[in-house]
């Protein structure tokens, strides 16, 4: 492909608000355009890459046994319905009417649309198990879009769904998808984490994140320096130091309320009282499925959102409004589990106030906190469970003995093991005869890649202070050549080369008529791993010029000897994880 027919147009510097490596280099070396917050088009470039990794991802899925096939973007809502979720998911889910007044979604996921053609074809256990998959668009109202292609509204998505007799085919299958996912990555020029992961919105008994280690990531993860242990904070469980206890529990002072007019913060309580942060009981009121909730953890640790949620079982969480707590008599700032005996509350106790030790808590009344608390005897910490955050420098609960630390990366892929989430008889209810005639439940698996968001993490790993530098595997292009000189004999010389190299390589002709500097480094913004320069000079030296991007490597070899060379290096550089 000749450059001027391409429709490659870089910019020498990308816009204002474009932050993130990834953000700024594919907008300035073409490969993407934007539309609106959230929404991009996909320029030559960025499509060329996107249709490799698409390549790339198709011939690991079918490894596996895998099955390509479409479904719709607008999915009717009495699935979403039948499954819950068009009432349990937020704004993300665009909900929307025809002009006949049918109701419709604008999918964010197949997992109703595949469940339903599923649920119509299969009848018994020859059926299965078996796994389809698709590279499709998906609709997600992001509240807060970001970073380019990384965090989008409309993404292509591969997703991947088997069905399985029980529990034990999917754990057979599950580990296939595993290594599959990590051959995918790896042929990117990506190592990943994967690492165990909230489920969300997907449900589910289990699920992993393949995470990409990255500065510009939005999601944590903690990493054991003795087993290797990894997780998402979200997910992640710390070994919680256990606070001074009481050597005599029964002969504690009593609880005693002191006066503390406008002091609420723990930073204001720990100077008043003369106490560290670990002996505060810090109490937090949410609004979980319209249900007052109380949460309350030892005042070093914070409370995971996350994980309340997932104990609660709740589909929709939020602070409570202050002028629900007033309605009630509760006062914000001075909550805390002592004393509550509305059955309209629930109580939930972190495992950080298992063990005993004089405390300090707010009074559930304005302007006043108790002192001599202790866990157990003035609230029931009879029943703990775990919503505290992880922190750096916590002990792995895993091995016990190494420190938990804390690293950002990009989420690339997830895999949930869904088991009858959506197949069963409140559900979708789907189910099979086995080889005895009885009829089973089936169960399900899915699985998912960010098409855009792995193309722009390979950016995010793989560039220097001049641009881009794709593998071999998934550039848009293999070789950039440059023909410098005005000669009809260098023009021949290009000409010949483009022809003979075009048999084995993929080739951007840069034909402009810019100098050769402009030339060079558009070649090295765009990131093609090799590019091929002919000159009057080297012409006379009967020699052309190849320079490695990845590496930087220049060096000179015969017309004749160019494409024998090329296919080593590249061949060499695929099979060796960057």
């Amino acid at each position: 492909m000749r450059l001027s027919k391409a429709f490659i147009h870089t910019l020498y510097e990308a816009p204002k608000d474009a932050e993130v490596i990834s953000h700024i280099l594919l907008l300035r070396g073409g490969y993407i355009y934007p539309v609106a917050a959230g929404i991009y088009a996909l320029l030559p470039l960025g499509h060329r890459v996107v249709q490799n990794i698409s390549r790339v991802v198709r011939e690991e899925m079918n490894r596996i046994d895998g099955v390509e096939f479409t479904m719709p973007v607008l999915n009717p809502a009495e699935l979403w319905k039948e499954t819950g979720r068009y009432f349990d998911i937020g704004e993300e889910l665009i909900r929307l009417k025809d002009r006949k007044q049918r109701e419709f979604v604008l999918a964010m996921t197949h997992e109703e649309v595949v469940t339903d053609i599923a649920r119509k074809f299969i009848r018994s256990y020859r059926d299965l198990p078996f796994m389809l998959y698709q590279i499709q668009t998906k609709i997600r109202d992001e509240a807060r879009p970001r970073a380019g292609v990384i965090r989008l509204r409309e993404f292509l998505m591969k997703d991947a769904y088997s069905f399985h007799r029980d529990f034990d085919d999917l754990d057979e299958y599950y580990p296939k998808v595993y290594d599959a996912y990590r051959k995918i990555f790896e042929r990117c020029g990506l190592r990943t984490a994967a690492i165990e992961a909230d489920s969300g919105i997907m449900g589910g008994s289990g699920s992993h994140e393949f995470m990409l280690e990255s500065p510009n990531g939005e999601d944590q993860f903690v990493l054991c320096s003795h087993c290797g242990y990894q997780a998402n904070t979200e997910k992640a469980v710390g070994v919680k130091p256990r606070i001074q206890e009481l050597k005599d529990p029964e002969n504690a002072p009593p609880l005693e309320k002191v006066h503390t007019p406008n002091i609420k913060t723990i930073s204001d309580l720990m100077e008043f009282f003369g106490i560290n942060r670990d002996q505060f009981v810090k109490s937090v009121a949410y609004l979980a499925d319209g249900k007052l909730v109380l949460a309350a953890i030892r005042g070093d640790f914070e409370i995971s959102e996350t994980k309340l949620r997932n104990h609660l079982k709740a589909i929709k969480m939020e602070m409570a409004p202050e002028e629900v707590l007033l309605d009630k008599g509760y006062h914000p700032g001075f909550l805390s589990p002592i004393g509550i005996n509305d059955p309209d509350i629930s109580v939930v106790i972190d495992s950080s106030l298992g063990d005993g030790g004089l405390m300090v808590a707010g009074a559930n009344e304005e302007d006043y906190h108790y002192k001599n608390v202790v866990p157990g005897r003035d609230f029931d910490n009879s029943t703990t469970v775990d919503i505290a955050e992880v922190r750096k420098g916590d002990v792995c609960a895993q091995c016990g003995q190494g420190k938990l630390e804390i690293r950002r990366g990009i989420e690339l892929g997830h895999t949930f093991k869904l088991g009858t989430k959506y197949t069963d008889e409140n559900s979708m209810n789907v189910t099979y005869l086995d080889d005895h005639g009885k009829e089973r439940r089936v169960v399900m698996g899915c699985y998912g890649i960010g098409i855009e968001r792995l193309m722009a993490a390979v950016v995010e790993k793989w560039h220097d202070e001049n641009g881009i530098i794709w593998p071999v595997s998934i550039a848009p292009y293999d070789i950039y050549l440059i023909v410098i000189g005005k000669g009809e004999e260098e023009k021949n010389l290009g000409q010949k080369m483009y022809d003979t190299l075009s048999n084995d390589f993929q080739i951007l002709w840069d034909d402009r008529s810019e100098s050769p500097g402009v030339k060079f480094k558009d070649a090295d913004l765009i990131g093609v791993p090799f590019r091929v320069v002919i000159s009057t000079k080297l012409f006379k030296e009967n020699a052309v010029e190849v320079k490695v991007r990845e590496t930087g490597e220049v060096f000179k070899c015969a017309p004749e000897e160019v494409s024998g060379k090329l296919i080593e290096l590249k061949d060499k550089m695929r099979t060796s994880l960057r």
